[in-house]
């Protein structure tokens, strides 16, 4: 299978391209640069030029393609509407290159606002509001077009070496702050899983005939952001100590409102259906290695 990847270079983006070329299939992969080019080329990609502003370039990558993977997304937070804006003009063209032609499309989104306070399930839905709720669902609703339309929906932390998400954001403060810090009691979940095996279900949900819907990335079903801090101050040599929620904003920045978010999620139905199982170290266990803290 032909397969366009955006976000081909990306850490979650790059772990699928792997993944794919390892399973036999052919990927085109988008590059936003020269540089971009040339890492793909070097890793066995075809180059696909453009970027996700760049409708067109995306509506031609999707043309040459038995199916397509979009798992790129700019990250701004400066601008975060602007970020959501751009990502639902790209999923609305990469879909409308596949009307009709019955071709899969795995579109990525989040989860953590999908059932905050309880574990979240594939059912569930947020309010269209919400960050980036309505790309997943022109994606999710695709088959009304005649595409194989899929969600993955991926944890708070994505994690493995190389990650530059949200964990190493929070490793970062506590560097520049001297305490390793959590919010309350700490009791608040975050569900997680390895690069790696969020790279084997886009690729099992590309190869499954009849893979359609929404499904969850997740191994760790709810981490304790305690345990987080726990190691991350073990690993520092920095002390562990709590804040109450009305600090959080000032003490994480942005992090803030994710910090003390209580969002555990469940993949039951995804393994269920697809047959998927996350081998790969879970979220405390990979922490707790000196790649996460060589910088």
């Amino acid at each position: 299978m032909r397969v366009f990847v955006t976000g081909a270079t990306g850490f979650v983006g790059s772990a699928v391209v792997r993944e794919l070329l390892n399973a036999g299939h052919h990927v085109l992969g988008l590059a936003r640069s020269d540089a971009g080019a040339k890492s793909l080329i070097e890793a066995g990609v075809e180059a696909h030029r453009g970027d996700l502003k760049d409708l067109e370039s995306l509506r031609g990558g999707a043309a040459k393609s038995d199916g397509v993977v979009h798992t790129a997304f700019i990250h701004d937070w400066s601008d975060f509407q602007a970020s959501i804006d751009a990502d639902q003009r790209a999923v609305e063209a990469l879909i409308a290159e596949l009307v009709d032609t019955g071709k899969p499309f795995i579109n990525t989104s989040g989860m953590a606002f999908a059932a905050p306070g309880r574990i979240a399930t594939e059912n569930d839905v947020p309010p269209i509001s919400l960050p980036r709720i309505a790309s997943e669902e022109a994606a999710a609703s695709a088959a009304s077009r005649g595409v194989r339309g899929a969600v993955v929906r991926l944890p708070p932390s994505v994690h493995g070496a190389g990650d530059h998400g949200f964990v190493p954001g929070i490793i970062e403060i506590a560097r520049e702050t001297g305490v390793s810090a959590y919010v309350g009691g700490g009791e608040n979940r975050w569900p997680s899983a390895h690069r790696l095996d969020a790279a084997r279900l886009y690729r099992l949900i590309l190869e499954s005939a009849s893979a359609a819907g929404r499904y969850h990335a997740v191994a760790d079903e709810g981490v304790p952001f305690r345990q987080i801090a726990e190691v991350i101050g073990r690993r520092l040599g920095l002390p562990v100590v709590s804040k109450p929620p009305e600090e959080a904003a000032a003490h994480f920045g942005f992090l803030g409102m994710f910090v003390g978010l209580d969002c555990p999620a469940s993949s039951a139905k995804t393994q269920d259906a697809l047959g998927w199982r996350p081998t790969q170290p879970g979220l405390i266990a990979d922490l707790d290695q000196p790649h996460y803290f060589a910088g």
